[in-house]
Order: structure tokens, then sequence, then C-alpha cells
């Protein structure tokens, strides 16, 4: 087996239990699809850097490097870390290892099938690290790897160690739960509003890295009008008589910046709250670095979800003295338009030129920078009152209570709409939210036909609002049925993993599915999901075979949110018509925020600082993605939450509901289908809608829910891939492109791509503010990217005479997740579809017979008349 296709290997060892170890690939490079090569590169590094220096218990990752289009480099990690021990610390032999990487390399070649493998990098973290290791030669390696390759096929006999557990649509046990069976009402807590701090920061790149120059804060208070000298501002170039090194000019600012907040704190003698707008993103990032690194004496707790910082919490003991939070996650959308909306008073959002800014000109600018960031700081505070006087206002919710808007609308559900009595939300165990998830599959998106004009764009008045009103919901407490065999499914309501057919004839197939690559496709052909009754049913009756399997049953209940929908949509009308847009964007921000929490996803990427002690804990408990250490005795961490702890270890999100997620977006999929079906469908996304031709008059209004409104009669329109859209009007064009590529995309480029969809157009791009969270830094990096669409991964495009016209829709046949299923459920579908195939047989041939007596009725017509004919003309001649 040849795997010395390497030009060099190299490691390094930053701090003490982590080893970083990288293998490079000679030309011409290995694509991922090279499986043995793969695995056997990354089972060197082990054998040769990691195994000689385990000491305790250890895990590893791996990161591949693609070499993309136009020699563009292109690192990606292969999922969480690998055990190389058991908890006990015994080394888990190595076939184990090699197989369970082989199987990782395996997954991603299907994703990244074809791409180019420049190195291969490993980091291995360890409780501690033996201090007298030396790496293993290339000879030793060898041997060793020989060895594991010539056993590897009998390893493969036994049943491999997963450190994950497989994703199915299995239910085996339910857990014990630690937490609520429903999600409760909420009763009023708060007398009065809380006063809340307002902040922004200027930055300026320095090697690529963003620091900051400039950094204000305001106190707000509830009732009070906000003014510019009520703003303290702090400004690098005022110290540099201290400070020679504009970075430490820097954290002079923020040092500051913390001190006047602490100031605040102690003056208040209570917690405050500082809002940042975009924290998540940017200021976050450089404002936790900061505290890590220059403010040893505090605490700090986190919630950072996802790549996203929610919140930063400042202890000093048990006690909290203020926290970050973001004011985009409660109010999302950018300054500039909010201030319009909400307080227009206070004029607009500046403008000030940061490509030019630099370091020689900063100081001469001083009142300049310091003017804009102030303008921002007030607008933000006007912001943010306004919206906390208005909740407050309509609903008695203080917004400086919640994180999330997502949240927010939560509560103000829980306080004034919801009936626990009479509908009380039952919130799944770990086997109950595993299964319906895997129904829970969001909007559908698609594109149809690449160009079109004189097209009518439509798009449905708050789609998601109005089927949790119209349609009823799953109540009461799930019941599971193993085997759905003999059951009618018009008869059950519930989550239902299904035997699915859907025949070619279907042009726009309705049922979703996830492929392997986790492309949501909507195909033709066979295939098993689990899906929502109501769909399986409106699928059933446009042509699928559908066999129910198994599932979780619910009780059909008439929906919670009627109340809830009705009372802000007529709020938001009334708002609008009285031209209060402060009002009306409040009322409509909540109506579409409130059903996607309950579909929040208990599996995220958390990343957390701590000491090490936690983290070798954390190490040994997680599913580890990286560690790194930040400053002395400080680690930040990023993990995989409610993963691999089997049943009885699962800490859900606060009042979860994936049921009612799952149930409302899969009405919507249903209330829209009627019109994405439609011959004249160019597009559709979620709640709308590109046709050739008008939708009824009684279906449309520019404001009844559930009706749809025209937005744009389109003179021409391209619509190459999900996303991916540009379109004429009399008065503008409009451009859709997913990806940080926007930027460079014009009409120009739609025109090239729908000539040629296999262009790929090379781009230099700039990401201003890419984030790198192992170093807690925003920077800027520019690198030549790929412009492109990626063709027939959802659909099949359709060429005439060289010219892209139409598509098609995938056909798949995957029955790969029935192995899971029992023999008693297995006996009875093979029996179900014996039964199918036996009607359409009978079917057709009852359909031949028919065809054959008429065929028989015709000929023996035919044949009389022909006699007929003969007769007459013999009794002509006779005459």
């Amino acid at each position: 087996m040849n795997y010395n296709r390497t030009e060099r290997s190299e490691y390094h060892n930053p701090h003490p239990g982590l080893i970083i170890a990288t293998n490079y690939f000679i030309e011409p490079y290995p694509i991922i699809n090279f499986n043995a090569l793969l695995t056997n590169a990354t089972m060197d590094l082990l054998i040769r850097f990691a195994y000689p220096a385990i000491l305790g218990y250890a895990k590893f990752t791996i990161t591949f490097s693609m070499l993309r289009s136009f020699e563009v480099e292109v690192p990606f990690t292969l999922g969480p870390a690998i055990p190389l021990t058991d908890q006990d610390e015994k080394l888990i032999p190595m076939g184990i290892v090699y197989a369970q990487i082989s199987k990782r390399i395996d997954h991603y070649s299907h994703i990244y099938e074809g791409e180019r493998i420049l190195k291969i990098m490993i980091r291995v973290y360890m409780d501690g690290i033996n201090k007298v290791w030396q790496p293993k030669s290339e000879e030793e390696s060898k041997i060793i790897l020989n060895a594991i390759i010539d056993a590897y096929y009998g390893w493969c006999e036994h049943k491999p160690y997963t450190d994950t557990e497989p994703i199915t649509a299995k239910v085996i046990r339910h857990s014990n739960r630690s937490y609520p069976t429903h999600i409760t009402a909420l009763k009023q807590s708060r007398t009065e509003l809380k006063p809340f701090i307002v902040a922004d920061m200027e930055t300026i790149i320095i090697n690529q890295v963003h620091f900051p120059y400039a950094v204000g804060l305001m106190m707000v208070r509830p009732g009070e009008q906000i003014n510019e000298i009520m703003i303290d501002t702090y400004f690098s170039e005022d110290y540099k008589i201290l400070f020679k090194k504009f970075e430490d000019r820097s954290t002079k600012v923020l040092n500051y910046f913390v001190l006047r907040i602490l100031t605040i704190v102690r003056q208040e003698q209570s917690p405050l709250t500082i809002y940042f707008h975009n924290l998540s993103r940017f200021d976050g990032i450089i404002l936790l670095k900061h505290l890590v690194c220059h403010h040893k004496n505090y605490e700090l707790k986190t919630l950072l979800r996802n790549n996203r910082v929610y919140e930063i919490a400042v202890y000093s003991g048990k006690n909290i003295l203020f926290r970050f939070r973001d004011s985009l996650n409660l109010l999302p959308a950018s300054l500039d338009a909010l201030s319009k909306n909400l307080c227009p008073e206070l004029g607009v959002k500046g403008n000030i030129d940061h490509n030019n800014l630099n370091m020689t000109n900063m100081e001469s600018q001083k009142n300049i920078l310091l003017e804009y960031m102030k303008q921002d700081i007030i607008l933000l505070g006007g912001v943010m009152l306004k919206a906390q006087e208005i909740y407050w206002k309509l609903f008695q919710v203080d917004i400086e209570s919640k994180i999330t808007l997502a949240s927010l609308a939560l509560s103000i559900f829980r306080l004034k709409y919801y009936d626990a009595s009479h509908f009380p939300i039952h919130i799944p165990n770990k086997n109950e939210d595993s299964f319906i998830r895997l129904a829970y599959y969001g909007g559908h998106t698609d594109a149809y036909k690449p160009y079109g004009e004189n097209l009518y764009y439509f798009d449905v008045n708050s789609l998601y609002p109005f089927v949790m009103k119209e349609f009823p919901m799953p109540g009461g407490v799930p019941v599971w049925h193993r085997n759905l065999d003999g059951m009618d499914l018009d008869s059950m309501f519930g989550f239902i993993e299904a035997y699915v057919e859907c025949p070619k004839t279907i042009k726009k197939p309705f049922l979703p599915y996830r492929n392997k690559e986790n492309t949501l496709i909507f195909p033709t052909g066979v295939f098993v999901g689990v899906y929502f009754s109501e769909e399986l049913k409106y699928a059933r009756d446009i042509g699928y075979t559908v066999i129910p399997i198994s599932g979780y049953l619910f009780e059909r209940k008439e929906s919670p949110f009627k109340d809830f929908v009705s009372s802000l949509f007529e709020s938001r009308l009334e708002a609008k018509k009285s031209k209060n847009d402060a009002m009306a964007y409040v009322y409509k921000i909540l109506m579409n925020s409130l059903y996607g929490r309950f579909g929040i996803n208990p599996k995220s990427t958390i990343t957390e600082i701590c000491d090490e002690y936690k983290r070798k804990n954390l190490l040994r408990h997680s599913d580890l993605i990286f560690s790194e250490l930040l400053y002395e005795n400080k680690y930040i961490i990023s993990f995989h939450s409610n993963t691999n702890k089997g049943p009885d270890y699962w800490k859900p999100p606060e009042n979860s509901a994936v049921q009612l997620a799952a149930a409302i977006t899969a009405y919507a999929r249903i209330y829209m289908y009627p019109y994405i079906s439609r011959e004249d469908c160019y597009y559709t996304d979620t709640d709308s809608v590109v046709l050739g031709q008008k939708i009824p008059v009684e279906e449309v209004s520019p404001s009844a829910l559930g009706k749809f409104k025209l937005e744009d009669f389109l003179l021409k329109g391209y619509f190459l891939a999900p996303k991916a859209y540009y379109y004429e009007t009399q008065e503008k064009g409009v451009l859709k492109f997913k990806g940080p590529l926007k930027d460079h995309v014009s009409k120009e480029i739609f025109e090239i791509l729908l000539k040629d969809p296999d262009t790929k157009i090379p781009v230099k791009n700039i990401h201003k503010f890419k984030v790198n969270l192992k170093k807690l830094t925003v920077g800027e990096e520019e690198r030549i990217e790929t412009l492109g669409i990626k063709l027939g991964n959802k659909r099949k495009p359709v060429f005439s005479s060289g010219n892209w016209v139409d598509s098609e829709p995938i056909d798949i046949e995957d029955l790969s997740s029935l192995n899971h299923i029992g023999k008693t459920v297995f006996k009875s579908l093979k029996k179900r579809l014996n039964e199918i195939q036996n009607e359409k047989f009978s079917q057709i041939e009852e359909r031949c017979k028919e065809m054959k007596s008429q065929f028989d009725a015709k000929k023996t017509e035919k044949k009389k008349g022909i006699e007929e004919e003969k007769n007459k003309k013999r009794t002509n001649r006779d005459d």
C-alpha cells in the first residue's frame, strides 16, 4: 500500500497538552476519495508524533487543506475529536483508531468528492505530555503502519469503536427527565424598567488584525432623554506620550472603558447590561480577549454558541458585575434602518472613509472619528430606549431581561397568550426530539427555470404566522408506535417514518429529503424519511406511494397561537394605517420570531473560557472540536453539546418543542405547493414564488393574513440556483447571491453563468471581519475565491440546442435507513410493498383486459360495418 506521498512532515508543541503535526503532499496532490492513502498518512502522523508523547487521556482532530479552483487553499476539520485512549487512559487499539479515521474520511469524501488535498494536520490533545518523548522515525512508522494495514480487515469483522452515536430514527428507550415536562405560563415579575449602557467601538487594522482606537459608552435611563453630553469616550492617540506602540495604546483605551463601567456599576449598586450592535461577531471577540488577558481578577462566563457571542458576563466571586450583550439579537436590522423606524428625530447614521484611515492621519481626524462614534452611540441608545418603552407599554416585558428576539417573543407568548391548562406544550425528551427533528426541514427553496421574461413575483403575507393561527397543532404527550402496520394513515397525527415512492411523472416533487451531502432536495424515486403526518397525506393524494413504518403520534388540537397571531397582526395593520412604522416593525418581528424558538437545536457548538482543570474535564467528557491556550491558565475550548452521552444525559434548551416548529414549516410547504407545482413557476423561496401568470384575484391581497401580494412585475429574471437570482423591473434591478462574494456579482455575471453554468471566475475577495476563535481575533483576510454556481446539486439542468432552459428533479433510491427496523416491522413493510405491487399489477391487468375488450368491440364493430358495406354494394349491383 503506497502511503509515502508526503513531501515533508513537521510538528510542534505550542503548550503542554497539545501537539500539532502535519504531512505535506507532493504533486500530483491526492484527491479526498483516496481513502486508503489519506488514512495511512493520518495514521503515520499519530504513530510518529502522538503515541510517543501520550501521557494520560488523549484525543485528536483531523484537518485537511483542500486545494480548490485557482489554487485556493481551504482548510476544514473532519468532525469532532477522535479518542486515542479510553477513560481509564488505556490506549485504544491502533486498528480501531485506523478504522475510525477511514470512516471519517469516507463520510467527507461524499461531500467534497474530487477535491485535492494539499496537507493533513492533526491536533492531539492530552491531559499531560511525556516530557522525555521523541518522535519515531519514518522507518519505524512504516513497520507499525504495515502491521495495522494487514490487520485492518480483521478489525473490520468486529463492531468498530465509535465516538459518536449514529443518527437514526430508531427509538429504544426514554431518558430520565431532569427538566420540566411542558412549557409553563409566565407571571409578571418586573415592576419597573432597568437602566442599561450602550457602547460602540472603532477599530483600525494593523498586520491584518483589528485593534480598537476609540471606544465610548452612554448610560441610558428609562424615561430620560439622551444627549451627547452623556457619552464618555476614550481615544488611543491621547496616550501617545505614555505608550509608543499603538497596541499598548489600544489596550489602555479598553482598560479605561472597563474601569468606567465598574465605576458606574458601583454607583448604581446593581449589575448592568452593556449593548453593542453586532457584539456577536465583532466587538465581543475583541472584548473577550481583552478581559481574559488584562482583567485576570474577574471570572468570565460566556454564552458563546455556534461561533456567536451572545453574552459575556463578568463576575467578582459569585456576584455578577456587568454583562455585554448584542442589541442586534433583539433588534435584527442595521442601526441605520432601526433608527429611521424607531427614533428618526435623533438624526441619521454618519459616514467616514474607513479605507483611508491609517496611523499617520488618525490623530488629525480625532474630532471627526469621535463624532461618528458618538452618533452611533446616540442612535443605539435611542433605538434601545424606544424599543424598551414599546415592549413595556404593550406587554409589560423589559427587553433588558432577554438575550434574543426569539426568547423575547416566547416570553410575551407565555405571559399574555398561553393557556397551559388547555394546551400544555410538551417538552420532548432526547429520543422524541432526535426523531421529530428529522422531520424539521424548514422552508422550500428551489430554482426551476433559469430565465424568463414578463414574470410575477408574489409572496405571502406572514406565511408562518398564518399557518400558526389556522392549522391544528400536535398536542399532548406523544405516544411511540414501533409498528404502524394496519393503521390507516388518515387516522394518524404526528411524526412518522415512512417508505416513500415519488413517481417520475411529478416534475416538481413535494416531499423533502436530505442527501449524504446534507443538501435538502425534493427528489423522485424511492426513499425513507421522517415526516409530519399531514404532509404524508398530501403527498399520497398527489400520487406518492406512502407506507408508514413507525412514529410518534400526538393529539390533534386547535392551535395555541390563534390569539397571539390575531392580536399582533391586527395591531400591526392598525399601526401601518396610522403610519407608525416603529410599532408596525415591532409587531412584525415578534410574529415571525416565535416559531423558530420552539425548534432550537439542543445539539450546538459551545465555546467556553476555562482553566486547566475544566479543560481536562471537557477534554474527557465532550465532543471536543478544539482547545487553545489564550493566556497563562486561561483556555478557550470548543465542543459539541448533547451528542454522545446516551439518553440519560440530555440538557435541552429551555422551553424547546420541536414538534411545533416541524409542524409549522410542514404546513407552510403544503400551503405553497399548489403554486410551486404550477408549470409556470420559475423560482420559490419559502414564502414566495415567481410565476409566468398571475395568481387568481381572490387569493391576492396587500394586507390579508395568508394571502399573496404582488411584490414586483419582472421584465426579465435570472434564477440560476437557490438564493442566486437577478431580476429587473421598470424601476430597479434586484440581485441576490448567497455567500461572501455577493459584492462581486452583477447582471453581467448572471448572463455569463446562464450561457455557461460551469463557468468558474477567480475573484480577489477581502474578508474584512474574519473571526479567529482560537486566537480571539478579528482580522482582514485577502484570498482568491471561485465565483460560480453549483449546478445539479438540487435539480438537474435541462438543455435544448446547447442552451440551459429548464430543470428536472433528481431521482434517488435510498433504503439504507431501513437497516435499523425490527424483523416484525420489516415483514409488515415487505408485505405491504407486495400488496401495493400486486394492486398495481391487478390494476394494469384490469386495464389491459378493458383495453382488449374495447379493441375487440371496435374490431367486431368495424367487421360488422365492412360486411354491411359489402351487402349494400351487392344489393346495388343486383338492382
